[in-house]
């Protein structure tokens, strides 16, 4: 059971925007249409959806312009977020594919570059779904990242496409999306040195321990010195109940779990995206 390390992305973000846009270029007419695991949104959407948090990002934190809005609670913010999501994506329907790659192209190499060349290590924003304390600026970057990689994903698997399962991209979105895992378990109550041990395997073989100490859950990665829990699911399919894509009946069939069932289930609540 080991310290968790910083999850540093920046470089990344390059790489997976390259793998996008060659994703976009390569889809068929009809295949723009095509529903994803996002709700309501077709791949067209998902990927101007991709163009609007390079915009946003952009103008709100290179250029320190942002609508005003009330972000006094997450509910308030998700709600916020989510008007401004489907505003965006209303305003898409009038974008052309070819305009829309792009856009992707041209925006998104900016915003490439401005994550890359920010300081990972100096103190940053919240990341709401991990807690409301200020976190390093390597967290806030991690789950942009995260962002990225998973819409691209839907994508991908909406038109039969293969994933971007190649370990130095998907690692990082496990080791941030499973940093949701204390806040989850936030009011659960458990003995003194329980521990729940999530396991991944598939295209990502890893484990993480969360242990409960005086009313807090600290998360480590390793094993635990016990498990009072164990969840294992394919690496394949965390990601996408991280992200709701799978929920309730549909995610505890997906997952192998042992031990004290209340804190099995738990963790499959853990939802790692804002909205």
């Amino acid at each position: 059971m080991r310290e968790l390390q910083p999850v540093l992305t920046g470089e990344l973000f390059g790489e997976v925007r390259r793998e996008l846009v060659s994703l976009l270029k390569g889809l068929k007419h009809e295949e723009w249409e095509l529903p994803t695991a996002a709700p309501k949104w077709n791949v067209k959407d998902v990927a101007w959806h991709l163009v609007g948090g390079d915009v946003g990002n952009l103008s709100r934190r290179r250029d320190g312009f942002s609508l005003p809005g009330d972000l006094s609670s997450h509910e308030k913010l998700v709600a916020f977020i989510n008007e401004i999501n489907a505003v965006w994506v209303a305003a898409g329907q009038r974008v052309s594919a070819r305009t829309l790659m792009d856009l992707t192209e041209h925006v998104g190499r900016q915003a490439d570059e401005y994550f890359a060349a920010l300081q990972p290590f100096a103190t940053g924003a919240a990341v709401s779904w991990a807690g409301d304390r200020p976190m390093p600026v390597w967290f806030d970057v991690a789950r942009e990242y995260t962002e990225r990689w998973h819409h691209q994903q839907q994508i991908r698997d909406a038109t039969g496409r293969p994933g971007l399962y190649e370990k130095r991209l998907f690692e990082p979105v496990l080791d941030t999306f499973v940093r949701a895992l204390p806040q989850t378990f936030r009011d659960v109550q458990a003995e003194s040195g329980s521990v729940v041990e999530l396991n991944v395997t598939g295209v990502l073989n890893k484990t993480w321990a969360l242990v409960g100490n005086d009313g807090k859950w600290q998360l480590f990665e390793g094993g635990g010195p016990r498990q009072d829990a164990v969840v294992t699911i394919k690496a394949e399919d965390g990601w996408k109940i991280f992200t709701r894509g799978f929920r309730g009946e549909e995610a505890e069939r997906r997952a192998e779990m042992s031990g004290d069932r209340r804190l099995a289930e738990k963790v499959l609540e853990m939802v790692s995206v804002i909205a």
